[in-house]
Parts: structure tokens; C-alpha cells; sequence
């Protein structure tokens, strides 16, 4: 990796100018101010040759480098919440942020934020951090600052103010305890602990000893994860072994921030590289025991890829989309328990269905939203669905599949073709024709009827004046016939669908 200091020094003066406001402000004051963490480190990557391209994260949400202010995660009093409403009509993009610190105390770092912001929080105040809107961009800035933690805690003794090399001592990794003062006409990067070299080097180090800063803030071990899959860059040694001697002290976090941060390391470009040294070092044994479970050979008779290895395939195959990706993840969480040899060799019958419940149980124990859950268990469920169709896309074929995936088609078409590991390139081929021939075969039916919204012919009310009902379950079980009925002929006619409702009635009570 290069630096191009020129192009770096151009970066520079774009971030004063839009902190030039703050920064006179602090001089005003006769306060330094310094840029720190991931606004740094991003700055010196976009000067760099031959850098990887990888997702910009909100500073807060994404580096946190100093760890979680707020207590246990949630987002209820994060200016951010408030903010992105505020800003949503700015030209600019509101969720970049910028990270800083400084040599004045909160209540003096308030006061001088009120005088140039409209918005302004203090909800990390007694952790050190005021944060306020300066024009489109939301600012964090924490007094210098020293940490003591309790070994059954990860919130913070806090001390200050102390010295920028106790604030950036304190921070999770070298590649982002480097800092720039706003304050010189042409700041310099203030690089204590050769954050440069590892950057340089495509290496991942914690400030001071990997062990004292694990043992701080665990949830560190899960972001050396994280950050290794988002800059393509290796986890040092010693912190590896870190990592594997002290991996039961990341159940001191809550499902909440672990879901959190994984999902961080779940959209990244690589996730693979992330999730091969949380699995290494033991780290998912104490929150996603599923996926050490998976290393097992599909067919140990003809040696086929384990099954790990085509879930981290299966994975970096897809685009960066959150549902997508954990669908992913948990496609095959089902085959370790319904693995079976069966006539030289093994079978995974209801791998799929045993997987979806699998899977909406570990995303309920990280405390993912009911929404997320249904749908990811759903793809989970379905992820099989397309090879069923063997015989052809028929219309009622094409109309079954697209109900039975609704809302999540895309998705579950992208999982499919993802699913298809295989070095034989003539099975690719085959694969994506029929997948093509499906799409085509959707769009077709869709210029006839309308697909995506599939409904009886008949609703409700009608269903109970014909056949004399009350509202009941009755009245569900003569929709769900309808619907069948519908996907399997699709449109018949009012009057047809209700001689054939009729005599599935007559039927079905046993009065033929």
C-alpha cells in the first residue's frame, strides 16, 4: 500500500472546511480539537494505491473505536436517530460522521457546541461525549479520557481529562488510535503506536497489550473480525491467540451489541475472512454454536466440499444485503442433524425445514426484530423450493413458487444461484438457464395476471353466504381451497370457483 501524502492533504482540507465552523470555534476558546479513529484511518485509505473498496460505517455505529458510550447499546437517546430525521432534506449524506476529541471538559464543550449548532446532545456527557449537528454532518467529541473497567462489566470508570495519548491508547485497534489536530494549518497525522505501519501492512493490533484491551471491551474480538472481512486485512498473531484465550468473555455482551456488530461483519465485502477467525478462535461457540457444527463432509464417501466451506462460499457469493446474507449463513444450519448414510452414501432430508426452526431459535437468542427473523427463517425454508420444479416452469408452477416466496423472491432467486458451489461449469450453465427461463416465465404471467398479489376469486363475505356460514374458521379453511385452487387453475370465474368450492364443501363434510 502507497500514500499519496498530496492526495491525503487534499482529504484533509475538505474535512476542515466542513468542520472550519467547529474548529474557530475551539480556537476561539484557546481548545485543541482532533480528529480521531476511523475518519482518520478513512482518510489516509482514500489516499492510498491499490486500496480494497469497502463500505463507509457511521463512525458510532461502525468503528467504535473506544467502545459504546451508551450503555447497552440501544439507539433509543442516539443523536443519530434524531439527526437522520433533522437531516433529511441535506444535499449531503448525513450518516457520515466524524469522531474527535479534546482537551476541554464536557460542560465547556457544550457550551461551545450550543454556540455554533442547532442540535446539540448530551447523552454520553458523563462518559466524556457531546455530539451536535455541524451543518450536514453529525460530530461526536469526547473529552481525553481514561478508562477502568470492573471484570464484570464493560462500562467504564471514566477519568478526565487525561492526555491524547491516554485517549488514544484506549482505543480498540492502532489502525484507529491515530489522530489529526484541526487546529494547525496543516495538521499531520499524530500516530503513536504505528498505526501507519499496520495500514501499510494490511494488520490488525490493539494499542496495548491485546489481552487488557479484550478484557476492557470484549466485543473488540468480534470487531477484529469484522475488520479483517471489511479491509481485507490479516488479525496479528498475538491477537489471534488473545482472541482464543479469552473468547468466553465476550458473554459479558449483550445478544443485542453482538448482533450488532455481526451484522457489520455479515455486509462487508469478504464476510468470510471475518467468520473463519471467529470460528477459529472459538468466539462463536459462546453465540453462534451452529457454525462450528457445519464443518462436517457433505459426502465424506466422495469428499465433497464440508460444509462450512460451501456456507462461506455460499455467503461471499452474495451481494451485501443484510437478509440476504444471514439467509446465507443459517441455508444449511439443518445438515448436521439430518445428515444420514443411506446406500453408500449421505442424505440431509428436511435439512431446510429442521434449519428454518433452527434458525428462527438462534436469531431470537440474539434478540433480532420478529420481522428479520420471519423472513431470514423463511428464505432459510424455502432455499430448496426452486429444484422442485424439475419437470418445467408451468404456470402453476411459476404461480406456486411465487407465492410460497412473496415479498422475498429476489432474494431467495439470489440465494439459489449463490447455493450452486460446483467447479462443473456445465452445472452452473444449467442452473442459470432455468433460472433465466424462470424469470422469464414470471414476467409472462404477469402481463396476464396479477402475480403478486394473488387472491381467491371469491373473498369472505361471499365464501359465507354460499355456503351459509358464520365468521369462523371455517370461512379460512374455504379461502385456503379458493387460493389453492387459484394457483393450481389460476382464473376460473366467480361462478366457476363457486360450483367447485361447493363441492369441495359436500366433500369435505361427507355429504356426497
Amino acid at each position: 500500500m502507497q500514500f499519496d501524502k498530496s492526495e491525503f492533504d487534499v482529504r484533509v482540507r475538505e474535512i476542515k472546511g466542513e468542520l472550519h465552523t467547529l474548529v474557530e470555534a475551539f480556537s476561539r476558546h484557546e481548545r485543541k480539537i482532533y480528529l480521531v479513529g476511523g475518519s482518520v484511518r478513512d482518510a489516509i485509505l482514500s489516499a492510498t494505491h491499490d486500496k480494497m473498496s469497502y463500505p463507509k460505517i457511521a463512525s458510532h455505529m461502525g468503528d467504535d473505536s473506544v467502545g459504546d458510550f451508551f450503555g447497552d447499546g440501544s439507539l433509543e437517546d442516539d443523536p443519530r436517530t434524531d439527526v437522520s430525521q433533522a437531516s433529511a432534506d441535506q444535499s449531503s449524506d448525513p450518516s457520515i460522521d466524524y469522531d474527535l476529541t479534546t482537551d476541554a471538559m464536557p460542560n465547556e464543550v457544550e457550551a461551545i457546541l450550543s454556540s455554533i449548532s442547532r442540535k446539540v446532545w448530551t447523552v454520553g456527557a458523563e462518559y466524556g461525549t457531546i455530539s451536535a449537528l455541524i451543518g450536514s454532518r453529525i460530530v461526536e467529541i469526547t473529552t481525553h479520557r481514561g478508562d477502568l473497567y470492573r471484570s464484570d462489566s464493560r462500562k467504564p470508570v471514566v477519568t478526565m481529562p487525561t492526555t491524547l495519548e491516554e485517549d488514544l491508547i484506549r482505543r480498540d485497534f492502532r489502525i484507529n488510535a491515530m489522530a489529526l489536530d484541526l487546529s494547525d494549518e496543516s495538521p499531520s497525522v499524530i500516530d503513536l503506536f504505528d498505526g501507519m505501519g499496520d495500514l501499510r501492512q494490511g494488520l490488525i493490533r490493539t494499542p496495548r497489550e491485546p489481552e487488557k484491551s479484550f478484557d476492557d471491551d470484549p466485543l473488540r474480538m468480534l470487531r477484529a473480525c469484522r475488520f479483517a472481512a471489511q479491509l481485507n486485512f490479516r488479525v496479528d498473531e498475538g491477537v489471534v491467540l488473545a482472541m482464543s484465550q479469552m473468547a468466553s468473555r465476550i458473554e459479558i455482551i449483550s445478544p443485542e451489541r453482538l448482533a450488532t456488530e455481526f451484522n457489520k461483519l455479515m455486509v462487508t465485502p469478504k464476510p468470510s475472512l471475518g467468520l473463519r477467525i471467529l470460528n477459529d478462535t472459538g468466539l462463536t461457540h459462546f453465540f453462534l454454536p451452529e457454525l462450528s457444527q457445519l464443518a462436517l463432509e457433505q459426502d465424506p464417501i466422495h469428499h465433497h466440499k464440508d460444509v462450512l466451506e460451501h456456507t462461506y462460499s455460499v455467503i461471499d457469493k452474495t451481494e451485501a444485503n443484510l437478509e440476504l446474507r444471514l439467509g446465507a449463513l443459517f441455508h444449511d444450519i439443518g445438515k448436521p442433524a439430518t445428515r444420514r448414510f443411506e446406500k453408500g452414501g449421505v442424505t440431509f432430508y428436511n435439512h431446510d425445514k429442521v434449519g428454518s426452526k433452527m434458525t428462527k431459535k438462534r436469531m431470537r437468542a440474539l434478540r433480532y426484530s420478529s420481522e428479520m427473523i420471519q423472513r431470514v427463517s423463511r428464505l432459510v425454508y424455502l432455499h430448496l423450493r426452486f429444484h422442485t420444479y424439475e419437470a418445467g416452469w408451468t404456470d402453476r408452477a411459476v404461480r406456486r413458487y411465487v407465492v410460497d416466496a412473496g415479498d422475498l423472491l429476489d432474494n431467495l432467486n439470489a440465494l439459489t444461484l449463490a447455493d450452486c458451489t460446483t467447479r462443473n461449469a456445465n452445472k452452473v450453465r444449467a442452473l442459470e438457464a432455468r433460472m433465466q427461463q424462470l424469470k422469464v416465465r414470471i414476467q409472462e404471467l404477469r402481463a396476464q395476471e396479477e402475480l403478486d398479489s394473488l387472491r381467491p376469486e371469491l373473498d369472505g363475505t361471499q365464501v359465507m353466504q354460499i355456503l351459509g356460514i358464520a365468521p369462523s374458521k371455517e370461512v379460512g379453511v374455504a379461502l385456503e381451497f379458493l387460493m389453492e385452487l387459484r394457483i393450481e387453475e389460476g382464473l376460473i370465474g366467480e361462478d366457476q370457483a363457486t360450483k367447485r368450492l361447493l363441492t369441495f364443501w359436500q366433500e369435505r363434510n361427507g355429504r356426497l
